[in-house]
């Protein structure tokens, strides 16, 4: 529940912020260029820990799974 309630709130803020825009406010205090290098920035660091977290066994469930093919020589 809550992070459909923090999607939400992040969607309105958004939103809110496109409105604005169309109007020629800008309300947050970036450039173009510094949202185009944060926006980069943090798609590259969900990137790096997604691939690291679907290449590593990191959940019990993982772990198992791990033990289990590296026992039948599958690994």
């Amino acid at each position: 529940m809550k992070q459909a309630i923090v999607r939400l709130v992040v969607l309105g803020f958004l939103l809110a912020n496109q409105a604005l825009m169309l109007y020629g406010w800008n309300p947050l205090p970036f450039s173009e260029e510094q949202i185009y290098e944060g926006v980069s920035t943090v798609a590259t660091i969900g990137v790096a820990v997604w691939a690291w977290f679907k290449d590593n066994p990191v959940t019990k469930k993982g772990k198992h799974n791990e033990k289990f093919l590296r026992d039948r020589g599958m690994k």
